[in-house]
Formats: structure tokens, sequence, C-alpha cells
């Protein structure tokens, strides 16, 4: 139900019992689902993390983006969004750098690490992290990955995590504020074969296993899954902190690796890789003015008919 996998498979079963807006229960479900029968070198992981004493290893998925504050503008060449100049950090992603941060705190000891895709060698968002307490990143920058769709990016991501040598959790955003595909985190986690959890509104881990409340649009869902895992976060997950001075003078000197498509072995990438281009764009169509009833004690009928009309009523 909310896990993506492979082909070759084990069999796992995961309770998931549902909680309404006010805490109500509603009855439990229980889902069976596959994952490989043994782990792949990339995914060793402790017999016991997270409040055990235990290392923890988490990697943030860290989007780089024009500061929103400016008006944006599109490549009259390409139709795409001009990503010259600074980035900065995607606001949604610093929820997921804090509930790492927190969970490694929680664990006793442990790593954040980020990948992040980005144009023109560009780091100041990455810094940012790193300035909140992040360790290290890796930094996929190539002119070939212009025109990327959001599976050639989870592929970049994916293979980014792999060269950080894996984590005992990846955490991602729901969505981006730039583009708002919202399907990346999931994608990842099938590149990967690892579970996946969406819209995390509570995340937990306890002797190796997550434990998630993830947002429904009545409630929430209790989920719980073996670690490995890839989760997306949503907005308010926890309150991001603010980088301290001397974070800020530290993030300065932390390692960022940076890397080409073709260093990670990902082909194609770019407009070829996802087979598409953006033919042209135009202006919307301005709305026209609705139209203004004065109330002479008859409007009603009126708004009646306007909604007959509009074959509402």
């Amino acid at each position: 139900m909310f896990l993506a996998v492979t082909e070759e498979a084990k069999e796992l079963t995961i309770n998931s019992s549902r909680k309404g807006l006010h805490g109500t229960s509603r009855p439990a479900t229980r889902v069976t689902l596959s994952f490989p029968e043994e782990p792949c070198a990339s995914w060793v992981i402790a017999d016991s993390v997270g409040n055990n004493g235990h290392l923890m290893n988490v990697i943030v998925c860290v989007k780089q983006i024009p500061d929103p504050a400016a008006p944006g503008a599109l490549d009259a060449g390409t139709n795409t969004l001009k990503r010259d100049g600074k980035l900065v950090i995607d606001d949604s992603d610093m929820y997921g750098v804090e509930m790492a941060l927190q969970l490694v705190d929680a664990a006793g000891g442990g790593e954040v690490n980020l990948v992040s895709m980005a144009p023109n060698s560009e780091t100041s968002g990455m810094r940012t992290a790193l300035a909140m307490g992040a360790a290290k990143g890796v930094l996929v920058s190539d002119p070939a990955l212009q025109g990327s769709d959001a599976l050639t990016t989870a592929k970049i991501l994916a293979a980014a995590v792999q060269k950080l040598g894996g984590a005992d959790l990846i955490i991602a955003a729901t969505e981006s504020s730039d583009g708002y595909t919202g399907t990346v985190p999931e994608q990842m986690a099938e590149v990967l074969g690892l579970p996946s959890v969406t819209f995390a509104k509570k995340v937990a881990v306890d002797s190796g296993t997550l434990k998630v409340d993830r947002q429904t649009e009545s409630g929430y869902d209790e989920v719980t899954c073996p670690m490995p895992a890839v989760i997306s976060v949503t907005a308010g997950v926890v309150e991001p902190r603010y980088p301290s001075f001397k974070g800020i003078m530290a993030a300065k000197n932390k390692p960022i690796d940076e890397v080409k498509a073709s260093d990670l072995g990902v082909t194609p990438v770019g407009w070829e890789g996802a087979g598409q281009k953006i033919s042209g764009v135009a202006q919307a169509e301005a709305r026209q003015a609705g139209e203004i009833i004065e109330d002479d004690g008859e409007a009603f009928g009126k708004i009646v008919g306007f909604l007959e009309n509009l074959k509402v009523i």
C-alpha cells in the first residue's frame, strides 16, 4: 500500500491502523508486500538502529531553486525556468533536513548527508543545509541534465545516494516548490528497491523499524516498515532550526563532491531521457469581470437563474 518494490521478493507483512482527524480509530488493515531476500551491498544496516544507541545515517534530498522572492523567468530557447545565479534551498526540504538531524540525535549519533542536482556547480542551498548540521554532500551538476524529467531526476538522485554508500533512511520533501510533480521520492524508492512511505507528518525509529503517521485527506494512517527506506515529509513535520553563525562558518569547509551524470552511469538524461520538449508557452487568458448583482429584494432569483444556466442546479 505504501511501498515501491522490486520483482525478486520475500514476503513482508505491514500492519496499518487508520486514525481520523480527531483520533478516532478505524479498522486496522494488513498489507502483504514483497522485498529482496538479501540486502544488496549498498544497504548493509545494523541489527538495531535508532533509540538503541547505534549510529544512524540519513541522506536528505535537497533541491536548490531560484529565489521565490524574485520574479521567475523562462529561457526563450528552451521554455524552461531560468536557473542562472544564486539558488536557495527549497523551504520544503528544510523540514527534511531538520527531521534527519533530530532522528540522528535520537539514535545517539550518526551522520546526515545531502544529495542535490543543480546547474552551474551551484551549492548555496546545500550550504544552508550544511550550516544546519549536515556533514557532507554530493552535487550532480551537468549541462547535459537540462530538460530532465522527474524519472531521470529520480535515477540521478538514487545514483548519488549509492555513491554516498546508502543510508538507513532517505528523506525528501513531498514535492518541490518549482516543479510540483510530487513523484520523485517514490520513483527513487523503486529505482533503489526500497520501501517508500509518503506524506509523513510524524516520524520515529524503533529498533530498526520506521514508524510514520502518514497524512491523509481524512486524518492519518499509522504505518510501520523496515529500514532502509525512503520517506517524503510534509511541511510542518518539524520546525526547522535557524543556522547558527558557528554553523554557517563551519559549512564553508564541509565537503561537497561534485559529479556529472556520466560519473554515475546514468544515461540517457536531459531532453533525450525525457523524450519530450516544451513546444510553446503562452500567457493565460485574463479572467473576465464577473456580473455584479445589486440586491433589490429579488436578487436570489437572478442567482438561481445564473446557476441553472451553468447546470449547477
